[in-house]
């Protein structure tokens, strides 16, 4: 339905009810910033914006009288937060316009973001907000940590932030929005702190804050109730000023893994449901919780919105975190928790164990039940009658005393030693030892949490391990389909598994954490195959390693039809994720079938690109005649890659094929920039096998449609993208790029190029915005191609010329493909006899 009709519809109801503008708001859910990121797992907004573009405050939903029953669960209810229940990508609302009439508009997602300004770095600088169309500064009366830690949080930099207070320069003229801001430290953003509006005076000091250096994720606050101890219960979430429980729905032991975790209780977990620890009495808080047991905190688990639920407390959801029993060990008062001071667990109480007959055999065991592989004994210091242990005495009881390894024990309490306390020792004899998995000291835990990034599903991405409070990336030199078996078992996959290298997914931000990791495939944990200290290694994040688990999905073939063509041309089978040449981001696999890359042949195969084209025939691409300038038009200097993502990694579903001929169209004339086309005939078979047919069509290879002759692009054509592995206005890009971009009307490209623009050409790209999306030098020859109405992707431009790389104000030119229509079709038509003929 449209949605002026349902303003319309609402301004007419408003109109005879007479009904008084409320603007109650569910205090569970949190005024999210952003309307992307605020998307529930439907697709549909859930974030709690509630002012439009304009700055007017919304209606409440209820308002409007029948609207919330006209799209149930769409998440129109009794509030007035911005939603897109009708399917639009941004979200909106009802307001009251100026005559006092129900209007609609679409919703500010910036309101209440923050940023900062003028700092070294980025984690600090003067605070800005965005209110009412605007950023303005705060003034720094009553500044404090407290609230340096909810803007730390609310930009992902940390929970913990310092306070500080910078000058205003032309304090008259600074835009200033509020004073005296007054946060508890808990909040989710500013917009909840109480602050007093700025209504002008003397400020001549911002408020500025220094972001801690943490991991960006932002710990819920999270307790166990109703269990027999501290280590079980009711699992509930802290969340706008309250506490609420989790429905149990999707609930299970990675879940309660992760929930142990981060309440810092050991052992095994287990997850419970049912309201298993009883009922809780507040809101249902969240549901859908769904953990691989990797993550950290239960922030980072995929979940639903803030209070979207359909459960009841008898569906609460539980965790039993195993408990301290007798014999747990840790290592206190070091710098780091694989060293220090040894204390064994026992009737409630920790206490020191003492260094009678202590020998490495015993550090060894030590080592291994707290998860570390090696270690060693630390000595007391010092050469006084009563030296001092290295990391202090203890002050609790000694419990232990002549401890005897052999050092193939599961516990200490295995191996022999005197009865609990039972001891001759003072705390100067107090057992220090560090823990390493070798070499240089360094420590590496047995089992780490291991996450997948920048892959298009959730069972593939670049590899990140979690070491030394950080995440961060493995090389990968030697990664192989073994390393990457390991990665997918440890992460619950037991599908087939392959490796991928050179940043396949996207360069990481983080420390390189390991190098030359050697795996068999039979290991339980990727820390199992690490055989050199972390942070050890000779390697950029150009070569950061990843892995597809679960990998080979069937292809689907359509050689079976017989005018393959004109049955499947235009098709994309693989686009459900659009993401953003120049101005481009990375494009999904297989997402554009019909890219193809003509390529230098190398006396290694790996030839330089020289340009992009189009599959538009089992044997036939379209490209770029001044392509051919430099190198000549020999067939023997070239080849054609289909299929390709990443242009220096090898995949399954790429093919080369050898080049039979060249086709340059006959009125094209080097000097010129006109009729700059060519047409290339794939040799049958691909490079290195057998000879047989030319291309095989797959999900990840179709062709495009071409367009009908005279056909009128600016009429038909929406939803334009250009494809390539050109400037991405840093570099040369090694996985294939896109970007959307418009076409422009003939007169703005006349007014541009004048003569040289003519009617066998378009030119596309936007004009005025700052940061423009072109297609450069490694596009040449590439495709323009646009959806036609009713669906059908068609190449209606072969990118040609401009007359700079990203120069603001210059669109790019294509020639125009269906002015060539009858030539193109005439060129394979007399081929396909020819070889009929044979």
């Amino acid at each position: 339905m449209n949605v002026a009709f349902i303003a319309l519809t609402a301004a007419v109801l408003a109109a005879n009810s007479g009904f008084c503008y409320s603007s109650s708001v569910p205090s569970f859910i949190l005024p999210f910033t952003d309307c992307v990121q605020s998307r529930g797992k439907d697709g549909f907004y859930r974030g709690a914006i509630d002012v439009t573009e304009s700055g007017t405050r919304c209606m409440n939903w209820t308002e409007v009288a029948g609207f919330k029953e006209r799209y149930p669960g769409k998440g129109v209810g009794e509030h007035n937060h911005c939603r897109n229940p009708d399917g639009r990508i941004r979200p909106w609302c009802f307001f009251r316009n100026h005559k006092g009439r129900a209007d609609w508009g679409y919703c500010d997602c910036k309101q209440g973001s923050v940023r900062l300004q003028g700092g070294r770095t980025k984690l600090d600088g003067r605070v800005e907000i965005y209110l009412g169309g605007v950023w303005g500064s705060v003034c720094s009366d009553d500044w404090g940590d407290e609230d340096a830690a909810v803007v730390c949080r609310q930009l992902g930099k940390g929970i913990s932030g310092r306070a500080r207070a910078v000058p205003l320069f032309h304090p008259s003229m600074a835009k200033l929005h509020w004073r005296a801001v007054h946060c508890q430290g808990e909040e989710s953003d500013l917009l909840q702190c109480p602050k007093t509006v700025w209504n002008g005076g003397e400020c001549n000091l911002a408020a500025a804050i220094t972001c801690t250096q943490q991991q960006a994720e932002v710990a819920l606050p999270i307790r166990l109730v109703g269990g027999a101890s501290g280590s079980e219960g009711t699992v509930e979430v802290f969340h706008a000023g309250q506490w609420g429980s989790i429905c149990d729905d999707q609930w299970d032991d990675s879940d309660a893994e992760v929930v142990c975790r981060q309440l810092g209780l050991s052992g095994v977990a287990r997850a419970w449901g049912q309201g298993h620890f009883g009922k809780g009495s507040g809101r249902v808080l969240l549901d859908e919780v769904r953990c691989t047991g990797n993550e950290l905190t239960l922030e980072q688990c995929p979940k639903s919105a803030w209070g979207e639920h359909n459960c009841q407390h008898s569906e609460d959801a539980g965790v039993s975190c195993n408990p301290l029993t007798d014999g747990s060990l840790r290592l206190v008062g070091g710098a780091t928790s694989y060293e220090g001071r040894l204390e064994v667990f026992y009737r409630g109480r920790w206490g020191t164990v003492c260094d009678d007959g202590w020998t490495d055999s015993n550090t060894q065991v030590v080592c291994r039940q707290l998860g570390y592989r090696l270690g060693e004994t630390l000595l007391s210091e010092g050469l006084d009658i009563t030296p001092v242990p290295r990391f202090g005495v203890g002050s609790g009881p000694i419990l232990l005393d002549d401890v005897s390894c052999t050092g193939k024990e599961p516990s200490i309490l295995v191996c022999n030693r005197n009865e609990w306390l039972r001891h001759d020792c003072t705390h100067h004899e107090d057992v220090n030892i560090a823990c390493s998995p070798g070499r240089n000291g360094e420590s590496l835990p047995m089992s780490m949490p291991v996450r997948l990034v920048g892959g298009e599903s959730p069972r593939e991405g670049r590899v990140e391990l979690y070491l030394s409070g950080q995440w961060g990336t493995v090389c990968d030199d030697g990664w192989t389909d073994h390393d990457a078996e390991v990665v997918c078992r440890q992460m619950g996959y037991s599908g087939v598994a392959k490796a991928r290298v050179m940043a396949y997914f996207g360069e990481g931000t983080g420390p390189i954490h390991v190098d030359n990791v050697k795996c068999s495939g039979e290991e339980r944990s990727l820390a199992d195959c690490i055989k050199q200290p972390p942070g050890t290694h000779n390697c950029r994040h150009s070569e950061d390693a990843g892995v597809i688990c679960d990998y080979g999905e069937s292809q689907h073939s359509y050689q079976e039809v017989k005018d393959p063509v004109n049955s499947i041309c235009g098709l994309r089978l693989i686009h459900t994720r659009q993401k953003r040449i120049i101005g481009g981001e990375n494009s999904l696999r297989g997402g554009w079938p019909w890219q193809a890359a003509v390529r230098l042949r190398g006396s290694r195969g790996d030839g330089r690109l020289v340009c992009g084209a189009t599959l538009i025939d089992s044997c036939w691409v379209l490209t770029s005649a001044h392509c051919f300038k430099r190198y000549g038009n020999s067939t023997k200097q070239y080849k054609v890659r289909v299929g390709d993502y990443h242009s220096l990694v090898p995949e399954e579903y790429e093919e080369e094929y050898g080049v039979d001929q060249i086709v340059i169209h006959p009125s094209y004339r080097s000097q010129s920039n006109n009729y700059d086309l060519a047409l290339v005939r794939l040799s049958p078979g691909a490079v290195g096998q057998m000879p047989g047919e030319c291309v095989s069509f797959s999900r990840h290879v179709l062709p495009a449609c071409l367009p009908m002759k005279k056909e009128r692009v600016l009429k038909q054509a929406s939803n334009c993208h250009i494809t390539g592995w050109g400037d991405t206005g840093r570099s040369y890009s090694k996985t294939l790029q896109q970007a959307p971009i418009s076409l422009l009307p003939r007169r703005h490209c006349q007014h541009h190029f004048h003569s040289a623009f003519t009617s066998r050409m378009l030119c596309a790209g936007s004009i005025q915005s700052e940061r423009r999306v072109d297609s450069c030098r490694g596009d040449s020859g590439g495709p323009l191609v646009c959806e036609r109405p009713g669906g059908g992707w068609v190449v209606y431009g072969v990118t040609s010329w401009g007359h700079a790389c990203r120069t603001q104000q210059s669109p790019g030119v294509y020639t125009k493909v269906s002015a060539f229509s009858p030539w193109i079709r005439k060129v394979i038509t007399r081929d396909d006899q020819k070889e009929r003929g044979r």
